[in-house]
C-alpha cells in the first residue's frame, strides 16, 4: 500500500508573480502541501526521542502560530539564491551591454523587448537577467532563437538611419571618444591619427558627439546647423503667433 508523503514549505514572503502561478499556489494548497511561515534555524539529526531517530530535523520559528518548531522528515530540499556573476559587469563592457544595480543584465525593455538589449544582435534570456524559473527561462530562449532565425533569414540586415560620423579633417586624435562609446563601435586609426566610426555598431546614442572637444563628430540629422535651424524655426513661428495676436488684439 502506497503512503502519501507529507510536504512542507517554510517561507517568508509567498508572492505569485507570474501568470497562473496563484492558481498553482492554490492548487498545491488543496493538494495537502503544508506552508509554515518561518525561516529554518538548523537542519539536524540529532533526535531527541523515538519519533525522531532516523530522520532530519527542521528547527523552525512558527511565526503565524507564534512557536518553535521541531519537524522530523525523510529529506530536505535547499530553494538556494541567486546571484549575478561576478565577473558579469566586465562581460557586459565586452558586449556592450549594461548591468542593474543589483548586477544583473537589463534588457532593452521589460515589457516591449524582454530579450533583446541596446546592443543590435545581442540578446538575453533566462537567469542572465535575474532569478527565473524553468518555463520563463525557455519561453525566453525561444523568442531570442526566433530573433537570431529571423535575422539570418534576412540576409541583409537594415540599420537605423541615425549614426555618428568624423570629419576627419577636424579630429585631432584624442581619443576622448574611443573609451567612451558604450557599443565599442570607435577605432583610432594609427596611420592617420584620427578616430573612426563603425556604422554597423553605432546605435547613434549621440555620446560620442556631445564629448568630441573637437566639435568633429555629429549625428545623422542632428548636426549643429540642423538643430539651430530648428530653433530658428521655432522661434520665427513664436514670433507669427505673437504677431497675430497683437493684431487680434487691437482690432
Amino acid at each position: 500500500m502506497n503512503e502519501l508523503a507529507t510536504v512542507y514549505n517554510f517561507y517568508i514572503d509567498m508572492r505569485t508573480a507570474y501568470k497562473a502561478y496563484d492558481e498553482f499556489y492554490q492548487r498545491v494548497l488543496e493538494e495537502g502541501t503544508l506552508f509554515v511561515r518561518g525561516k529554518v534555524a538548523e537542519v539536524t539529526d540529532a533526535a531527541r526521542n523515538e519519533r525522531e531517530k532516523g530522520k532530519l530535523i527542521i528547527q523552525v520559528e512558527d511565526t503565524l502560530a507564534g512557536k518553535q518548531r521541531r519537524i522530523p522528515v525523510d529529506m530536505v530540499i535547499l530553494s538556494s539564491g541567486l546571484q549575478p556573476r561576478h565577473d558579469a559587469k566586465e562581460v557586459g563592457k565586452l558586449f556592450g551591454i549594461s548591468c542593474s544595480m543589483d548586477g544583473w543584465f537589463t534588457e532593452k525593455h521589460p515589457k516591449l523587448d524582454p530579450v533583446a538589449t541596446m546592443t543590435e544582435g545581442i540578446y538575453i534570456v533566462g537567469c542572465a537577467q535575474g532569478p527565473k524559473d524553468i518555463p520563463s527561462s525557455v519561453a525566453q530562449g525561444a523568442a531570442a532563437s526566433a530573433r537570431v532565425l529571423d535575422k539570418i533569414l534576412q540576409k541583409e540586415v537594415a540599420l537605423e538611419p541615425i549614426k555618428a560620423t568624423v570629419d576627419q579633417e577636424k579630429c585631432s586624435g584624442c581619443k576622448i571618444c574611443n573609451g567612451l562609446c558604450p557599443f565599442n563601435a570607435i577605432s583610432f586609426i594609427e596611420d592617420d591619427k584620427v578616430s573612426y566610426i563603425n556604422p554597423a555598431l553605432c546605435q547613434g546614442c549621440g555620446t560620442c558627439v556631445a564629448a568630441c572637444p573637437a566639435g568633429a563628430i555629429s549625428g545623422t540629422g542632428f548636426s549643429n546647423e540642423q538643430i539651430i535651424a530648428q530653433i530658428d524655426g521655432l522661434m520665427l513661428k513664436n514670433l507669427e503667433m505673437t504677431a497675430v495676436k497683437k493684431r487680434k488684439s487691437e482690432t
